[in-house]
């Protein structure tokens, strides 16, 4: 994992740090959601594994460093400095929400404590995989919850910003909800099931529609899906149906989905295939979703790409980084910005859920009959425990977005949960206010 992956910033300010006598105070950053992104009433956490594999394999290798040496804003910094890299390791501790879990504006996903260069310069990485994986299992999770029980697959590969989003894109909308994704590899890596029809190309590539029908049958067996809407919709539902069993279902990727799904649902169960099912895709998104439900479509199964691989209403996200605490020889000075609309909350914190709202208390506190959301990942550089994997994350966001309360599911922006300060973390607010200079 190259110690390149951050912006040059974080590395001057490491030098900075280095030549100050500084490099072994220990600090603590918080990753928090300052504000949501619009149209959201929650977000779901996502992106954690990421953020692991790159604190526990971050690197600078000789060329790296030698990179570094010839830029003129390292042309003042001393070789113990380049030393230093060369032997660069996260020694720290990681405390973070587990993916999968709703979260709310104001409240923290990330808590990073350790020597003050190793917690300074992961923030670009650590806020890009956390804010792009929650974005997409955010949309799924609406798209989710738009469908009403019918399933929802991930195919935005093609649609995502490079490859890679498009593996990881694949592995959020999972955690989000959706029953699988067409990326092989998000298969692989993280065992997310894997789902795929045929492309139009297919279709044309035969002479007939008849025989391409046939030759996707031959290779697919009990999982073909044949793609319909290539020439005639009604006429190719009626091709599918001719050729027989087995037949999975049929896909339809333009027209009007709501009256052609119709007509195709009586083709097929006339033929003798009620359980064939009707899949659709083409610009769909939550709403459209919403929409073909409350029609009664029957439709089963929503095959979602660029709105989801991009989150396209809400592409951004406002999560910040940020310096809370340090600890000089023992003594914590605990530290705020008061920017406006940029302020920031001082101290190591604990997020602690109740059934109807969310408590910010500082990180000491205990509140017995609230969980506990912040829990330790890293400790010392050493990965603590086995993360869960995405099927984990996936059912923890299906249990508790069942638990949130129905006005939040809706896709219109509601009153917000409410976020409540213990009396500690107050009275830390008010200190630290008083003694800023």
């Amino acid at each position: 994992m190259t110690g390149l992956l951050t912006d040059l910033y974080e590395l001057t300010m490491a030098a900075g740090y280095f030549e100050a006598g500084k490099a072994s105070q220990k600090a603590t950053f918080e990753l928090s959601i300052r504000r949501l992104p619009k149209q959201r009433n929650f977000i779901i956490a996502a992106g954690l594994a990421q953020c692991v594999e790159y604190l526990l394999n971050l690197r600078f290798s000789v060329e790296e460093i030698d990179y570094l040496r010839g830029l003129p804003q390292f042309a003042r910094v001393s070789s113990g400095f380049f030393d230093y890299l060369r032997d660069f390791r996260f020694t720290g501790d990681l405390f973070a929400v587990p993916e999968g879990t709703p979260l709310f504006a104001g409240e923290p996903m990330l808590t990073v404590r350790a020597p003050l260069i190793q917690a300074q310069i992961p923030e670009p990485a650590l806020l890009s995989a956390i804010t792009f994986q929650s974005l997409i299992a955010t949309k799924a999770a609406r798209m989710v919850s738009a469908g009403g029980g019918r399933d929802v697959l991930e195919f935005g590969t093609r649609r995502a910003h490079t490859p890679e989003a498009g593996v990881l894109g694949g592995r959020a909308a999972y955690i989000g909800g959706c029953i699988g994704t067409s990326n092989a590899l998000t298969g692989l890596r993280y065992g997310v099931p894997v789902f795929g029809t045929a492309a139009h190309s297919w279709v044309l590539s035969f002479p007939s529609e008849l025989e391409s029908f046939r030759q996707l049958q031959k290779l697919l067996g009990p999982q073909t899906v044949q793609l319909i809407d290539t020439y005639d919709t009604l006429q190719g539902a009626r091709r599918a149906a001719e050729l027989g069993p087995p037949l999975w279902g049929v896909r339809l990727d333009s027209g009007d989905v709501i009256a052609l799904a119709r007509q195709v649902r009586t083709i097929l169960d006339n033929a003798g295939f009620p359980q064939a099912k009707i899949m659709a895709s083409g610009d769909l998104d939550e709403y459209r979703i919403r929409d073909i439900v409350a029609a009664g479509a029957p439709i089963d199964v929503f095959g979602v790409g660029t709105e989801l691989a991009t989150s396209g209403d809400a592409p951004s996200m406002s999560t910040v980084y940020k310096l809370v605490e340090v600890d000089i020889c023992g003594i914590k000075r605990f530290i705020a910005k008061f920017s406006q609309n940029k302020e920031s909350i001082p101290g190591s914190k604990q997020l602690f859920r109740l059934p109807d709202r969310d408590v910010l208390a500082r990180s000491a506190e205990c509140f017995p009959a609230a969980e506990a959301l912040l829990r330790p990942v890293i400790l010392g550089g050493q990965l603590v425990d086995s993360l869960p994997d995405a099927h984990a994350a996936r059912a923890r966001a299906l249990k508790s977005m069942a638990a949130l309360p129905p006005q939040l599911l809706c896709l219109d922006v509601v009153e917000p949960r409410p976020l409540e300060y213990s009396k500690e973390l107050l009275t830390l607010i008010e200190r630290t206010s008083k003694n800023r200079t």
